[in-house]
């Protein structure tokens, strides 16, 4: 039986579907309909921009020999990135949260390639830099609309390390830079509620009290 593309995912509730939306990285090789990527990319396109610019562009990659390609390439530069995290990961007291979520990320370098989508999100520039403050608005638009339809989908910019390189082979120009790597596909597992703090940690009404605000070090150990 087909799927009623114009239908699915219009009865998902929108606070439903936020509290919901957690990284797939397991992802089934079947395919994707193309009508299917259409409708969660122009979901994207209904995100906010400054002056109404929209720069987004979306590139979808379906083809196997070319989405094999980009796996190479991404595995080269997720492996090396994440080998730290491997390493203390060793440790008895490494947290079992940050040890399950280091392998699904690395999961999904292992099996990039048959990930039946992977979405490229790209932008012009303004004034010879990113707008990537636009383009995220429109990043979560599609990771929510892939939720709604049912689609597994995770947000990843591990790509740029070999930025110039995969850009050229998507058609992109310096003009046209990709931001992130959407890999789409029906997942292996199910939408669930993550683990979140509480608002009444992360809300403060007019002024931030009784919080240590000293810099942080950057955590090289999260997957992206």
């Amino acid at each position: 039986m087909g799927l009623d593309i114009d239908a699915l995912g219009e009865d998902v509730g929108l606070f439903d579907a936020i509290r919901t939306c957690r990284h797939i990285r397991r992802l089934k090789p079947d395919p994707v309909p193309e009508a299917l990527v259409r409708k969660v990319c122009e979901a994207g396109t209904f995100a906010p921009s400054g002056g109404n610019r929209q720069p987004w562009l979306f590139v979808a990659v379906m083809d196997a020999e070319r989405r094999r390609f980009i796996a190479e390439r991404y595995r080269e530069a997720f492996m090396s990135y994440i080998e730290p995290a491997r390493q203390a990961a060793a440790a008895p007291d490494y947290p079992d949260a940050k040890r399950r979520n280091m392998k699904a990320a690395i999961y999904l370098a292992e099996h990039l390639h048959e990930a039946p989508v992977h979405l490229f999100i790209a932008g012009w520039k303004r004034r010879g830099e990113p707008q990537t403050q636009a383009l995220y608005p429109a990043i979560q638009n599609i990771l929510l609309a892939c939720r709604a339809v049912g689609l597994g989908a995770s947000l990843t910019s591990a790509h740029r390390a070999f930025g110039a390189e995969i850009d050229e082979f998507l058609g992109l120009s310096e003009a046209t830079p990709s931001c992130a790597l959407l890999p789409i596909g029906w997942p292996k597992g199910r939408y669930g509620r993550p683990p979140r703090a509480s608002i009444d940690e992360k809300l403060f009404f007019d002024r931030v009290e009784g919080l240590d605000l000293a810099p942080r070090e950057r955590r090289s150990d999260a997957p992206r």
